[in-house]
């Protein structure tokens, strides 16, 4: 199977999901706007998404997959059987003792930490609302185990499919509160069980998967072995390198918490820009990580590199793009897809401008998911931590320094300057290290896909000013779409066919150079010559 197959495997699949949360997301503007139950959901619903991001998601994926590889290697599957329990059985009890330890000092960590700026029954609202949603951390932590086996198994797809029941849960909250006009403190109540719901779904979904897979896990008595300790040494910083982007939400939630509606406004902006960081970003670290490791324990240095390059180049030549397309039309559609109800024009134009400064970011953040596991699968977490906590340092600064002057804007700028900062620390420590040799040629492709990408951006925009009349807050959602619909379509094809035109990539050679069968591997090719890549 080859590299790229899986990766649109993955994106497709995250697509489809990301899709499913657009209609989430424009259902949610619909029935709260930017009003204070929107506020109060999304800062309770944030504290069980950051632990997610950081105990689940960015530590099981650093720290599992390595081990259960190798457990793979040296064991088989029955050892690697015996490690997942050995896990599961340690996991459960930890999740189960922080569940409890939360939801007592909820009430002091939504008042010191989450939401400092929230007074009276927003704040006693926002309180229950975690309360209700904090267990979804547990069935989201054991959904991350599940799925790091599963890609360790090159089962890419239950694992991809399995956040599309968390939009439905949620949508379905949403349809059922909107039918039963129910006010907007109900909704966020009926939104907040439909979280605890969405958790579990997507718990037994992925374990039927490990299951269809052929490899079952029972519960064993807590036991620190030692792949267990190993695992948590390594678990620990990849947890804190992996939530780096959550990290930087979190802080700015709490700094935004000081102005009403700055945390709304974040909120929706990111749900536009998750997009292209999903299907893509998601696709390229869920998929790269359990490759770099197999090749890297199987001694295939030259292929873990020529994995990384063709990674980059992936990442590049779907980012710059998607970063141009932002800062052409984000007004634009951000009008299309929450502009009704209570998200009034006005809510339009602050959402656009922090979309606009998200997209500054997009390539950065999207990198640093491409470039990670080239830490992660040598079992070095500790270095891209330091990295880490640097970007936290400099966006907690500015944050604090831009929020007086540019409010929502200003965190947003933050948030973008610290993941680019963390992504070209990233870059240079693996090219000192000579884990990661970029080739001339990809530089030249890569500038050449930015000059694309620009013209890509100017044509859209002159088209979305000549369509302006169809596009503004007069014109129907079915009037806007019509129209820009066809704006981004026909700006994707120009950038196609410029990409092409100037050399920046060459669909023939992106297919023959992402192709790396485990035979291919074995040979040890030479160093892949600057000719080749993308053009």
């Amino acid at each position: 199977m080859s590299l790229v197959k899986k990766f649109m495997t993955v994106g497709g699949a995250t697509l489809g999901s990301r899709v499913m949360g657009f209609a989430r997301e424009s259902l949610m503007a619909a029935a709260l706007g930017t009003g204070p139950m929107a506020e109060a959901f999304y800062a309770a619903f944030k504290f069980p998404n950051l632990f997610r991001r950081l105990f689940a998601e960015g530590a099981f994926n650093a720290a599992f997959v390595p081990l259960f590889a190798k457990e793979i290697e040296s064991g088989g599957m029955e050892g690697a059987k015996r490690f997942s329990e050995e896990v599961f059985g340690v996991l459960f009890s930890v999740l189960l003792a922080i569940t409890i330890l939360m939801e007592l000092a909820m009430p002091l960590l939504m008042r010191t930490i989450i939401a400092p700026g929230f007074e009276g029954e927003k704040y006693d609202i926002t309180v229950r609302l975690a309360v209700i949603m904090f267990p979804y951390l547990a069935c989201m932590s054991l959904t991350a185990m599940l799925s790091g086996m599963l890609n360790s198994l090159h089962h890419y797809l239950a694992a991809s499919i399995a956040p599309i029941f968390f939009n439905v849960a949620m949508i379905l909250a949403l349809v059922y509160g909107m039918w039963i006009d129910a006010d907007a403190v109900s909704i966020a109540y009926y939104l907040s069980y439909g979280v605890l719901v969405a958790g579990i779904l997507q718990m037994l979904v992925l374990y039927v998967g490990v299951r269809f897979a052929g490899m079952s896990i029972r519960f064993r008595r807590p036991h620190m072995t030692p792949n267990v300790k190993r695992l948590l040494l390594l678990a620990f910083p990849a947890a804190v390198t992996g939530g780096v982007t959550q990290i930087n939400l979190i802080i700015g939630q709490a700094i935004a918490s000081l102005k009403e509606g700055a945390i709304a406004s974040l909120q929706y902006a990111d749900r536009i820009y998750q997009l292209p960081l999903g299907v893509v970003g998601v696709a390229v670290g869920v998929v790269l990580l359990p490759e770099l490791a197999r090749a890297l324990k199987s001694g295939h240095e030259v292929e873990a590199g020529n994995l990384q390059n063709r990674s980059i180049e992936f990442v590049l030549f779907l980012t710059l793009p998607a970063a141009a397309g932002i800062f052409a039309l984000s007004p634009e559609i951000i009008r299309l897809v929450y502009e009704r109800g209570a998200f009034d024009p006005a809510a339009t134009v602050k959402v656009a401008a922090v979309l606009t400064l998200f997209g500054f970011g997009l390539p950065g953040f999207v990198l640093n998911k491409a470039l990670t596991p080239g830490y992660f699968a040598r079992e070095d977490t500790k270095t891209p931590m330091r990295f880490t906590m640097i970007a936290v340092a400099v966006n907690t600064g500015l944050s604090v320094a831009l929020f007086p002057f540019f409010a929502e804007r200003g965190i947003a700028a933050a948030e973008s300057i610290a993941g680019w900062l963390s992504t070209v620390l990233l870059f240079i420590t693996l090219r000192r290290r000579g884990h990661l040799h970029i080739e001339r040629a990809l530089v030249i492709r890569a500038v050449k896909v930015l000059i694309a990408s620009a013209i890509m951006a100017f044509a859209a925009r002159s088209m979305a000013d000549y369509f302006a009349a169809y596009l503004s807050s007069g014109a129907s959602a079915l009037q806007q779409a019509a129209v820009l619909g066809p704006i981004i379509l026909a700006s994707l094809l120009l950038y196609l066919v410029v990409v092409y035109a100037i050399g920046g990539a060459d669909l023939a050679m992106i297919r023959r150079n992402l192709k790396r069968g485990r035979k291919e591997g074995a040979k040890e090719a030479a160093p892949i010559p600057d000719d080749q890549g993308l053009s």
